[in-house]
Order: structure tokens, then C-alpha cells, then sequence
């Protein structure tokens, strides 16, 4: 019997080692992973260059507090903010932590400009933000937060994406709007780019913030952002999963107007933004900027989405739709999530489900066509089986 708190339905499959798109099981098996970690090893598994980083910084320095000048960070903060609409970068450990984060950023910016009763934020039905209790009742999935009541106050929700809605729920109490630009477990849902615009539009108008929770997305569209097609600025982007390649990372990214509250003591993290997980993230921003390396992702996300929706056409009554943007996918399905998945376990292909009956697929965005066209196969080998 094992040990480890029962937390999750783990499948009784283990891997012995894992390089690019692929994994190895301790029986010697090979699969095509398009779980990734989800979402989180955006350069594939063992990515070489990291592999020499993590090795060369561990010989070094793996941690040190955040009461001393971290250069690692110092650098990795710069690079993210000369390429992003930030002014500043406030490092964590994970997607939970960042946007926790910006929850405490959103509350703070109003408390220091003399508006404290300004403390709530609006959110949105089938919306992911975390397993903490803020980012819990944040989204207030039923499922996830029964039996952990008391109620974390401060959050009003809405249906997805309603403006009308939105514009009923604010009031004088209202901080901010905090919202994922791809919903990923709430089914590869796109907030379209007109949506964003409104968003921002409404925000201006009533003098409150948004929150682009881009912990999923980021990266993965073929820009460094999912939102930067739509042309909008936000006030607050909790990042997390691929900026660290893998390794345990996260980030909260501002602009100068609302850092204004975060002062000494606000905020700390003991393990965010040391040496090591710096060297990780910087050295996933030597790939993810190189010259070429968004161009083709978005190269591959069209080759992608137009090989998946191919075998939507040819098998309608297993798969209804086709979501997502560049190299983060979703196949909403007829047949059940949970069997389209064990079948495509079974055929070495490796997904991970979502609401609305969806299965999510996480290429790395190193992944080549010859292996986009094996998850076809794949794919297609699944849907014929289930009819």
C-alpha cells in the first residue's frame, strides 16, 4: 500500500525516464506524451540545454534568501519584463502561488491609494485558478471545494465571458476581473480577442483592474502571451508551468501602477525566485527567444489543428469540436473523456481530461510534425475503435 496521500486517481503506470515528446515506462514501453506534465514541460522532457543548466547552477548555488540580491532572479525578472507589458516580477513556486499572489496585489493596490472597501474581484463559472482556499473559492467549482468550507469571501461569479453580467456584478466594492485567457480545466475554452478588448474596456471605465490568469497559456500560441493577438494591456498575468520548463516556477508580472502597495513585508516566498529555479527560467527563455521559435509554434499549431479537425470530419460522432489556439488543444468529445483516454493510453498516446467532456492535449513546443502526425494516427486508431 502506498504512502502518499490519496490526492489523486493515479493510473498504475510509471515511467523510468522521458526525453523530448516522448516517455519511457518502467516496462520499456515508449508513449507520446501530450500531457507534458500538463502543459508544464514546454521544451519537452530532459531538454538538453537544461539539463546543462541545472547541472551547472547545482554546482554553484541552489538557494539563498530573499533577503540578499539574487542575480539569477535579477536577470530573469529584466528579460521578462523588457519583452512584456510588466514592470515588475514577483517570483513563486507554482500557478496557485502566483495567483494568490495577484489576488493580494489587486486587494493592496486599492488599500494604499485609500479605497479599501475595494477588496472584491469578479470571476467566472468553470474557471481554474489553484488548490489553495482563495484560488479555490476563487473559481468555486463545487466539486473542488466541498468540505472545505468556511467560504473564502471576496469573489463574485459570473457566467463565462458575460459582459452584461459583468457590468450587473460591479459595484463599489469591485478590485478587479480576474479571468483565464484559455480556460484549460474548464474544457480549452478561448476567450475570444473582441471579449478581451471589452474586458479591458470595462475595466478602464469603472477604474478597476484585470487579471489575466495565463498559468495554462502562456507561451503555447505562438506568442509569449495568449492575450497579445487581442492588442490589450493588462494590470496583473500569474504565470507558472511552462516557465520553468518543468521545473517548479511561477511568477506574478505587474505594471508599475498597481506595485505601488507592495512594500517590505507584503508579500514573501522562501523557495520562489532562488538561484536555481532562476538559471531553469532563464534558460527556457534562451530557447523560447531565439530567433524563429514562436513563428514555429504558431507553424505547427495551424499543422496541428488542421490534422485534428480532419479526423473530427471523419468521425463526428466521436469528436464535436475542436478548441484551442496554437499548442494547447482540446477535443470535445461524444463518447466519454474518460474511455477516449484509456483507449488512447492503450494506443501509446498520452492526454489529460477537462470539463465539458474534453480531453487536453499538451505537445511540447519543440514537438516535430512527424510526431504530430504519430498523435494523429494515434487519434484516428482510437476513434475507430470506439466507432
Amino acid at each position: 500500500m502506498s504512502s502518499v496521500l490519496g490526492t489523486y486517481a493515479r493510473k498504475s503506470l510509471s515511467f523510468k525516464k522521458g526525453k523530448g515528446s516522448y516517455l519511457f515506462a518502467e516496462n520499456g514501453e515508449k508513449y507520446l506524451d501530450f500531457v507534458q506534465g500538463i502543459a508544464t514541460n514546454v521544451l519537452g522532457h530532459c531538454h538538453e540545454h537544461l539539463v546543462k543548466t541545472i547541472q551547472k547552477q547545482s554546482k554553484k548555488l541552489w538557494h539563498v534568501s530573499n533577503a540578499f540580491v539574487i542575480p539569477e532572479q535579477e536577470r530573469l525578472a529584466k528579460r521578462l519584463t523588457e519583452n512584456t507589458f510588466a514592470d515588475f516580477v514577483c517570483f513563486q513556486n507554482s500557478g496557485t502561488e502566483a495567483t494568490e499572489a495577484s489576488i493580494k496585489i489587486a486587494r493592496k493596490y486599492f488599500h494604499k491609494i485609500g479605497k479599501p472597501e475595494k477588496n472584491r474581484i469578479i470571476t467566472f463559472q468553470g474557471a481554474f485558478h489553484g488548490r489553495t482556499l482563495a484560488a479555490l473559492f476563487a473559481a468555486n467549482n463545487p466539486k473542488h471545494i466541498e468540505g472545505f468550507e468556511p467560504k473564502v469571501s471576496g469573489f463574485d461569479q459570473v457566467p463565462f465571458a458575460d459582459h452584461e453580467a459583468i457590468n450587473k456584478a460591479i459595484n463599489k466594492n469591485t478590485a478587479a476581473i480576474m479571468i483565464e485567457t484559455i480556460m484549460g480545466e474548464g474544457g480549452i475554452k478561448v476567450v475570444p480577442d473582441f471579449c478581451l478588448k471589452g474586458l479591458r474596456k470595462i475595466c478602464d471605465e469603472h477604474k478597476i483592474l484585470l487579471i489575466l490568469d495565463e498559468v495554462q497559456s502562456a507561451y503555447r500560441t505562438g506568442k509569449f502571451f495568449a492575450f497579445e493577438k487581442s492588442g490589450i494591456s493588462p494590470d496583473i498575468v500569474p504565470i507558472a508551468k511552462g516557465i520553468g520548463g518543468g521545473f517548479p516556477l511561477g511568477a506574478c508580472l505587474v505594471t508599475k501602477k498597481v506595485s505601488v502597495g507592495m512594500t517590505p513585508g507584503t508579500h514573501g516566498s522562501t523557495f520562489g525566485g532562488n538561484p536555481l529555479a532562476m538559471a531553469v527560467g532563464n534558460a527556457v527563455l534562451d530557447i523560447i527567444f531565439s530567433k524563429g521559435f514562436f513563428d514555429n509554434v504558431r507553424k505547427k499549431g495551424d499543422y496541428f489543428d488542421q490534422g485534428l479537425n480532419k479526423i473530427k470530419k471523419k468521425y463526428p460522432k466521436v469528436i464535436s469540436e475542436i478548441r484551442g489556439v496554437g499548442l494547447i488543444k482540446g477535443l470535445k468529445l461524444i463518447t466519454t473523456n474518460t474511455e477516449f483516454i484509456e483507449i488512447l493510453q492503450k494506443n501509446k498516446l498520452l492526454v489529460v481530461k477537462a470539463e465539458e467532456n474534453v480531453v487536453r492535449l499538451f505537445p511540447p513546443l519543440t514537438v516535430s510534425k512527424k510526431e504530430l502526425d504519430e498523435s494523429f494516427d494515434k487519434i484516428e486508431k482510437t476513434c475507430k475503435e470506439i466507432g
